[in-house]
């Protein structure tokens, strides 16, 4: 139980802005193992986000206006943190000309054409389908969408090999194979507690998809994973299971 709850501590750290004790040091000892609980953090981030949005609904602004609030504070919580992973790959993908300086310009700090466009459309995105959503899907869809986004993260850091050997993903270290089903497992179990069947069903297969074609892309890009590319994979995850929920149950 000591074990579940050092981790469940260690991945709130990384995930949101929640200051979080840990042992001094770049990385905490248990940082692979927690990987198994960023469906848990995805599903509270999500119900965070969805209960702001049902509350500003409920006070009478327009859903679109509520919907974008909504998403701008669970941006906040999280830091943004899989949000400039994206801009970062879109950047890197978009515009550098070999693998070497693929990777210079995920490093780069500074936001790019790509990278911008790629946030504008992604926020875009999730808002239009955000605002589509009824009130009674709005919490179990950002839910769904936070947990298994994150879910499928643990299995694409265990098999993508590391596009480079100091950055973020190759000092976290590799989760093992209980790891990532534990994750996977976890985070089928909270789709399926707050979605229809079928609803659920859907999404884990966008959130499967969308993390098997970001590791295609990366592979063929610059070899392997990074950090950024996780962030990535995460944010099309909740773009597209948002945009299939608003689909299916609108």
């Amino acid at each position: 139980m000591n074990d579940w709850l050092d981790d469940l501590r260690t991945a709130v750290g990384f995930l949101t802005r929640l200051p979080m004790p840990h042992p001094a040091g770049p990385m905490p000892q248990n940082f692979v193992r927690a990987h198994r609980l960023f469906p848990v953090v995805g599903a509270a981030i999500g119900a965070t986000v969805g209960l702001f949005c049902l509350g500003l609904r409920a006070a009478g602004l327009p859903d679109l206006a509520a919907a974008a609030l909504a998403l701008g504070v669970g941006a906040l919580l999280t830091g943004a943190l899989h949000e400039d992973g994206l801009a970062d790959v879109a950047d890197g993908f978009g515009g550098g000309r070999d693998v070497a300086s693929k990777l210079e310009t995920m490093r780069d700090s500074r936001l790019g054409t790509y990278g911008a466009l790629m946030l504008m459309v992604s926020f875009v995105t999730k808002v239009a389908a955000l605002a589509t959503l009824p009130d009674a899907f709005v919490v179990q869809g950002l839910i769904a969408a936070h947990a298994l986004a994150r879910g499928v993260l643990p299995s694409m850091a265990m098999n993508l090999p590391y596009a480079r050997n100091d950055g973020l993903a190759a000092n976290a270290g590799r989760p093992d194979f209980a790891t990532a089903a534990t994750a996977g497992a976890l985070a089928l179990i909270i789709a399926w507690l707050v979605l229809p069947w079928r609803a659920a069903f859907g999404a884990a297969l966008a959130a499967a998809c969308c993390a098997a074609g970001m590791a295609w892309l990366a592979q063929r890009q610059i070899g392997g994973q990074t950090g950024d590319v996780l962030g990535g994979a995460e944010q099309l995850g909740e773009t597209a299971i948002l945009l299939l929920l608003a689909a299916l149950l609108a």
